[in-house]
């Protein structure tokens, strides 16, 4: 039985004091059965791993660099991470992949090295709007998923999360219905069972695209939908829980 994970990418949004506010409203919460991340801003690191040092809840980066160190201005390395805490670490974000020109084989490297270091990546994978019209969602979620197993080979996913995130629902209030979530989903963990079996029923994957308190519990009642990767409603205490208890 995979256990559910609610994870929230802040994404570049907080201050200090809402931060603060943040993780003390939802340490304070009841978050149900299923297992919370919460993934700030790194410069928030280090203030939400202390906060959260007496809880179960993990705490995750946003991205990670593909290198172990040396002169890579504005990068954070695996072993930074690990030191400061986390637990996961978000990789191939479509906002990564499409405003910071990210490629599949980038993604790739920085989820090798995340693996290397004995953080779980979260993986982000997912079409446009376009690839979505033109009916290429399971090529183009393929494509992005060869280029990891090309690097890690399928025991590379071991330790993984894969998170599909359909791009023209992110932030949008688009949602994917959750029979085509699921049909999307039972993809991927067929691609990965075509590897190995028993690694591709241990890995969660979880939905993310403007899932909320009102559409969670449809979505995660599929059979291979595992928990959400939540944006917008991460950064109401009240609101990721509500999905938290959906599980």
């Amino acid at each position: 039985m995979r256990a559910g994970l609610i994870a929230g990418n802040w994404k570049m949004n907080g201050s200090l004091q809402s931060v603060t506010e943040l993780v003390e409203g939802i340490k304070a919460g009841d978050a149900g059965k299923a297992e919370l991340a919460v993934c700030p801003p790194a410069v928030f690191l280090m203030k939400v791993g202390g906060m959260l040092a007496d809880t179960d809840i993990a705490l995750g980066a946003q991205n990670v660099c593909n290198r172990d160190a040396g002169a890579f201005t504005g990068e954070i390395s695996a072993a930074m991470l690990k030191e400061s805490g986390c637990r996961y670490a978000i990789v191939g974000h479509s906002e990564r992949r499409s405003l910071y020109l990210e490629s599949d084989q980038l993604v790739a490297a920085r989820f090798e090295m995340a693996v290397k270091n004995g953080l779980a990546p979260i993986l982000c994978v997912g079409e446009t709007l376009y690839e979505h019209e033109q009916g290429v969602t399971e090529a183009v979620v393929a494509k992005q998923i060869d280029a990891v197993l090309d690097a890690t080979g399928i025991a590379g996913f071991a330790q993984a999360v894969i998170a599909y995130e359909p791009v023209w629902a992110i932030g949008t209030g688009l949602v994917a219905s959750p029979e085509k979530a699921q049909a999307v989903h039972a993809f991927i963990r067929g691609k990965l069972a075509a590897s190995d079996s028993g690694i591709a029923q241990q890995v969660r994957i979880l939905y993310g695209g403007s899932m909320n308190a009102s559409n969670a519990a449809d979505l995660l009642s599929q059979a291979d939908i595992d928990g959400g990767l939540i944006g917008g409603a991460s950064l109401k205490a009240d609101d990721f829980l509500a999905i938290a208890q959906s599980v």
